[in-house]
């Protein structure tokens, strides 16, 4: 076992998998909006989504997917219509509410983000593409990275929920809710608009 890659591959995964996208955006959005418990509920089914699609990834089965195009681009525009929907119901939140966004909060709701997420799929396909991080094997080495990837997005986005629970805390003028209710469905949106290229 290559420490020195297991840390540079933690590395790249924490940059990769920790910036902002279509799923951060949303666990984000629906935290700050629908409090920590939808936020939660939401991250449950995104973990679950994700970790689907960095073993779908791992097992290569991405590549094989990618033979059909059709397949793919119906995915890529199932899931911008839900990141649409979900910038709507954001956008249109009432300010200083208490209880949550309605169903796009629910945890099939992120399971299907997870799963269908443009961005994730690249940067495990990249991630999975790196150095070998250990002797015995293809199977060992995608093994190690699929769950070196799970243990990176977990912490991650559990890091989104909480800053998304804090500004639900935070006591606002409506404006300023108002204000990041659109920021955040227009951020949603931006995060939307590559996976239909």
């Amino acid at each position: 076992m290559n420490w020195t890659s297991i840390g540079l591959f933690l590395l790249a995964a924490t940059a990769l998998l920790g910036s902002p996208g279509p799923g951060i955006a949303a666990l984000l959005a629906v935290t700050r909006s629908g409090g920590l418990r939808a936020g939660l509920r939401y991250y449950a089914g995104l973990q679950v989504g994700l970790a689907l699609a960095a073993a779908v990834t791992a097992a290569g089965l991405f590549s094989l997917l990618a033979a059909f195009p059709l397949l793919l681009r119906a995915a890529s525009i199932a899931a911008v219509i839900y990141l649409v929907y979900l910038a709507y119901r954001i956008g249109t939140a009432p300010v200083q509410a208490t209880g949550e966004t309605g169903p796009s909060a629910s945890a099939i709701g992120g399971f299907f983000l997870g799963l269908s997420n443009p961005k994730a799929y690249l940067a495990f396909a990249s991630l999975m593409a790196s150095t070998t991080l250990i002797g015995g094997g293809v199977s060992s080495d995608a093994a190690l990275k699929w769950a070196l990837i799970v243990a990176v997005v977990l912490v991650v986005d559990m890091a989104w929920v909480l800053l998304g629970a804090v500004l639900h805390r935070a006591t606002l003028p409506p404006q300023i809710e108002r204000a990041m209710n659109i920021g955040f469905a227009a951020a949603i949106l931006a995060a939307a608009i590559p996976a239909l290229g």
